[in-house]
Order: C-alpha cells, then structure tokens, then sequence
C-alpha cells in the first residue's frame, strides 16, 4: 500500500468517526431534553397534589417546592455549560471532539477567526505538541548543554570536589547522542574537541551507542510508517503568530480542558480591568520599572537578618540573588472556557522572581507540617472523598442530612496579608513547634512577611503592587491560604 491508498483510507475512517459522534451527541441532545421534560412534569403533579391541611404540611410543601426550584436550576445551568460548546464555540468539525467526551472541544475558537485546516490542525494537536525542528533544537542544545553541565558541576561544588574529565567526556557523548537523534551534522568544534582527546575518550561507551542505535532505528521506522505528509510547522506558526497579531487574537491554554483557545484582546482587558477593580488587590505604579530596587531591598533584609543572627551563613547564601539571575513576575490569565462568559483565572508567573528563593525555601518547610496538621480533614481524591464519606455515614447519615460545598472565590487575593501570615504562626503553634529547619518561629514570620508584601509584576506595558493576598502562582501562597483556611474552618 502506497501513502496515498493509506491516506484515503485514513480519510475514510476519519469521517466514519465524525458521523458517527455527530449522530451520538444529537441523539444525546434529544434524550436529555426529553428526560428534563419528563422529570419536570412529573415533579409539577407531585406539587400541585400537595394536601395543605395543617401548618405541618404547608411547610413540607414549601421545603420540597424549593429543593426542586433548586435542583431545576442546577439542571438547567449544566444543560447550558454542555450546550455552551456546541452553540458558542462553533467547533468546525468533528475533529473538535477528542478523547475527553463528547463535549471536549480540541480547539475552542471564541474568537470566530477563520482558520486554514493546516492551521486548524496543528492548533488541534493541542498546546503539548512539539513539533520537530532540528535548526531550533540544534541552537537550544547548546545552552541547554550548559546549563546542565553548570547544574552538576554546582553539585560536585557543594561536596567540595571537583569533577573534572569524566563531566566533560559525559558531556561531550549527549552532544552527539543528541546530534544524531536529531539527524544534524556534528559540528566542527566538537570534531576538533574529539581529535584533541586521548584513545580512551574517542571510545563511546557500548550502553550510549546501543540507545543511539536503538533511537535511529526507532525514529527512522516512525518516519517510514507515517501516513501524513510532513508539514512544515516553523512557517505556519509564523503564519498563525502574524495573524493572531494583526487581529488582536489571543491565544492561551483554558484553564480545565488543557486546549487552545482563541479570544479578543478587548476582552481580555476588558475583564481584567473588572476583576482588579472588583479585588481592589493590585496598586498600578505606571511604567517605573520596581525591579531594581527590589532586588536591593531584598539582599539588604537578608544581609540584615544575617547581621542579626537571625538566620545562618549558608541560609543567607542559600537565598540572596544575583541581578542577572533574576526578573519581574508577569501577569497572564488562564480563560475558563468550561463555564459561561468565559471568565479568567490570573496567573502571576514568577519563576525568577526576586522573593522567588525565600517562598519556595519557606514552602518546603511548611508545606508537609500543614499536610500533617490538616490529615484528618483533607481528601486528596475521590476515591479517597468516597471512603470517608462511607465510614463516616455508617454512624452518621440520616434522613436530615445535607451535603454542601462551599467555594471561596478570589481567596488568594481576599485573605488579608497580615492574618495571611499569622496563620504560619498558629499552626506552629497547633503544633507545638518553636522553630523548623533552624529557622526560628520569628524568622519565619519575618521572611513570610517579606514575601508577601513584595509580589511586583507587569501587565500590558504596565507595573503593579499587590498590596492584597498573595500571589496565584507562588508556592508560598498555596501553603498560606490553606493554612488560614483550616483554621477559618474551625
């Protein structure tokens, strides 16, 4: 069979497919509406039959007439999220319809942009796809090289010995594992780098040409047996980049369903000016550039509590920061595409934040003390959920019982900074402990403080100063809000 007999065949399965969910989804459109309509008037007799002799009745009539006002909203609020997708988002095909159900789109265009099927094809293999370049990867493989060669000579650093030849000889053969995977020439400086070696260092060892061997073999039998044409995936995304641009569309991965989606610039300005008007979080600084002095500020407080005795030599040089090391976290948003009007989940990404070193230092103390405090009163799964549910309603359950569910909403950014912090104490506290990691309890205060109330970021040109909550994105954040969320709750 040639490529192009298998391609036909490929395209003939494909709209078998295609029909065959078109069909299913209508068919399961039909029956819920049928089923909600059946449901409903059966629930109107039952109240309309209702005896209204007594006080006693009257009240069993209300309660049961507003349980199914109730579970009649929430019916009709999940009938609009499944219908959402398919009416809103105008999914062109059935190809939109992977393997998350039915009402999972691949590609979610809000936007209503006209896409190309090269386009659409490559935004529907969704935002995990790599595609294969050998140019790009031949230009990453050398700073990637670096900094990994960087990272272990730090470890052999830390022990105090050197890790001369044998690190150089191990970089040296991933360079051209990695050459040859990628099918690139080797380039000229490692070609004089290997002549310059000794015998034993021009020997590769057997274990690493076995896995090159096994690599080619692997991808060239993928090249063989795949059935769709190569595309050239660096100028359509040249192509795609240029249009988002020109049509002021942006694109982002949603927030649940992991998929692109494609919306309006002005929306997402326009919403998120009204989710920092509504939290009143976030204090605008204009184009002045905090990073600077942030960076100061910081290695001046550690210096200061180091002077102070507060924390160690190797914590101080564990946490101060380098200017060229670091850089301002950047506000971006995350759209709910599985819930009407599409609102935005903000994210601050702070990777190389100033602060970034003292949260995550912080948050690996704290973080398994809070697990330990809060055991008994978190689930970590359903199937977990389910269990306790099972062992706490044998003694428990009744006919008067309720389950509930209660969402916090914006809870990074509605908890107050001070009792953010104050919360680390109390559960110190709860837990009898004066001092984790050789960090005293008032240290630990002081450094939680400091991260808090130094969260900058950039948005659309513009700087800001979280002045509320803490940051979506941090690690010390999560830590904080859970802890004074355990603590609300008792």
């Amino acid at each position: 069979m040639n490529q192009e007999e298998a391609q036909l065949l490929y395209n003939q399965m494909r709209q078998i497919t295609k029909n065959d969910r078109v069909e299913a989804m209508a068919l399961y459109e039909q029956a819920s509406a049928r089923e909600h309509e059946l449901i409903a008037n059966e629930i109107k007799q039952i109240i309309e039959s209702f005896s209204q002799t007594n006080t006693e009745d009257e009240v069993s009539f209300a309660a049961f007439k507003q349980y199914h006002e109730l579970r009649e909203k929430r019916l009709n609020i999940e009938a609009e999220k499944s219908l959402y997708f398919l009416s809103e988002h105008n999914c062109p095909d059935s190809n939109t319809f992977v393997g998350r159900g039915f009402l999972a789109p691949a590609i979610i265009n809000q936007a209503n942009i006209k896409l190309t099927e090269e386009e659409h094809d490559l935004l529907k293999l969704d935002p995990r796809f790599i595609f294969d370049d050998p140019k790009i990867a031949s230009r990453r493989r050398v700073t990637e090289l670096a900094t990994l060669k960087r990272k272990i000579e730090g470890r052999f650093f830390e022990k105090r010995v050197k890790p001369g030849r044998p690190l150089e000889e191990f970089i040296a053969e991933l360079d051209v594992l990695l050459q040859k995977l990628h099918n690139g020439p080797i380039t000229t400086n490692n070609k004089n780098k290997n002549k310059n070696k000794n015998i034993n260092s021009k020997i590769i060892d057997k274990d690493i040409n076995t896995i090159i061997e096994s690599q080619l073999i692997q991808s060239q039998n993928m090249a063989i047996t795949r059935i769709r044409k190569k595309q050239n995936y660096s100028r359509l995304v040249k192509r795609l980049k240029h249009k988002f641009r020109k049509a002021d569309i942006v694109l982002r991965k949603s927030d649940k369903s992991k998929v692109f989606h494609l919306g309006k610039l002005e929306d997402y300005q326009e919403k998120s000016k009204e989710y920092m008007d509504r939290t009143q979080a976030y204090k605008c600084l204009g184009k002045e550039d905090p990073l600077a002095d942030l960076i100061k500020r910081t290695n001046k407080y550690l210096l200061n509590l180091r002077l102070a005795k507060w924390i160690t030599q190797k914590q101080y040089e564990l946490l101060t920061i380098k200017p060229n090391e670091v850089e301002l976290a950047h506000l971006y948003y995350l759209p709910k595409a599985h819930k009407p009007n599409t609102p935005l989940r903000p994210i601050i990404s702070g990777l190389k934040h100033p602060t970034i070193k003292i949260s995550k230092y912080l948050d690996d103390l704290l973080r398994p003390l809070f697990d330990k405090m809060a055991k008994e009163s978190t689930v970590t799964s359903g199937f977990e959920l389910l269990k306790k549910v099972e062992e706490w309603s044998k003694l428990n359950i009744n006919q008067q019982t309720l389950f509930c569910t209660i969402d916090v909403v914006d809870l990074y950014t509605m908890i107050p900074q001070t009792e953010d912090v104050l919360s680390l104490k109390k559960m110190l506290d709860y837990l009898k402990l004066k001092q984790v990691g050789g960090l005293k309890l008032e240290t630990i205060i002081r450094l939680g403080r400091f991260v808090m109330q130094n969260n900058y970021f950039s948005y659309d040109g513009q700087f800001y100063h979280q002045i509320r909550g803490g940051v979506m994105g941090s690690l010390l954040t999560l830590t904080v809000a859970n802890c004074y969320m355990f603590f609300f709750e008792q």
